[in-house]
């Protein structure tokens, strides 16, 4: 499919915009003294989940629906098997993927001997593919000529989800730069584990754009694995502990930014 020069614009930019959240929050290290009490990681998580849960349902699972509206009743039956297909995809890499659990601090998957630091990265990383894939799906569902997804609906995606990332790359980078690591390094590792974000959203692209038919299926796939994330790690993490009334109101702040960025821009 032939691009304009101001769509692929419009890609990059939408493609890049989770990592420079991330790349934000992480240079937390830089201006901020000590570590993010469990307070503020409850609240900041709050709001990640928040924005991910409504990304699923408003970017993703009602165009994947909306696109197979020729199937009259059985509309849901793409978004619903793509759906499945995130969340086992994401239960399965949970059981062979070495990381730390970022709710609890706790190894979970694998036994392996990597170092702490480098499986808490593999945790972030692991959920910030999903994030990624939905960047891609919908882009790719603009260069289909998807009629019910616009630029500036693929962007509110890729903003509100950078939005999100600002407190991941603080959560990830700060208790580092707490436990000893120098800044520099601390930061590092945290734009590192965003990285997987722009590489989920290229490799997500070129699949849809090889199988067009499939692309409901795409949508709905990264919308299950982000709903995976937010009910095995997020979640928890929210009431565990004190601050579990601030993170449910920073979940339906996220959840409600996130719908209004959708609608607003869409």
């Amino acid at each position: 499919m032939c691009m304009g020069d101001n769509m692929l614009t419009d890609i990059f930019y939408g493609v890049m915009l989770p990592l420079l959240g991330t790349a934000i929050g992480s240079a937390c290290v830089y201006f901020m003294k000590g570590s993010l009490n469990s307070f503020v990681q409850k609240a900041l998580t709050g709001f990640a989940a928040g924005v991910m849960t409504a990304a699923s349902v408003w970017s993703l699972i009602i165009p994947a629906i909306d696109r197979c509206e020729n199937l009259g009743g059985l509309a849901f039956l793409p978004a619903v098997l793509g759906f499945w297909c995130g969340i086992l995809f994401l239960f399965a890499v949970d059981r062979i993927m070495p990381y730390i659990s970022v709710c609890c601090r706790r190894a979970e998957g694998i036994v392996s001997r990597f170092q702490r630091t480098t499986m808490l990265v593999f945790a972030v990383a692991l959920h910030n593919l999903p994030e990624g894939m939905a960047v891609g799906a919908v882009y790719s569902a603009i260069l289909s000529g998807d009629k019910n997804v616009s630029v500036s609906t693929a962007f509110a995606l890729s903003l509100g989800i950078a939005i999100q990332n600002f407190p991941e790359g603080a959560i990830i980078s700060m208790p580092l730069k707490a436990h000893g690591m120098r800044k520099g390094r601390a930061f590092a590792f945290g734009v590192l584990s965003g990285v997987v974000e722009p590489l989920g959203a290229l490799i997500t692209i070129l699949l849809s754009v090889l199988v067009v038919p499939l692309l409901p299926v795409f949508l709905s796939f990264a919308a299950g694995a982000m709903i995976y994330v937010v009910v095995q790690e997020l979640v928890p993490s929210l009431s565990d502990g004190d601050g579990t009334a601030t993170g449910v109101l920073l979940f339906a702040s996220g959840f409600s930014v996130m719908m209004a960025l959708d609608v607003a821009l869409g």
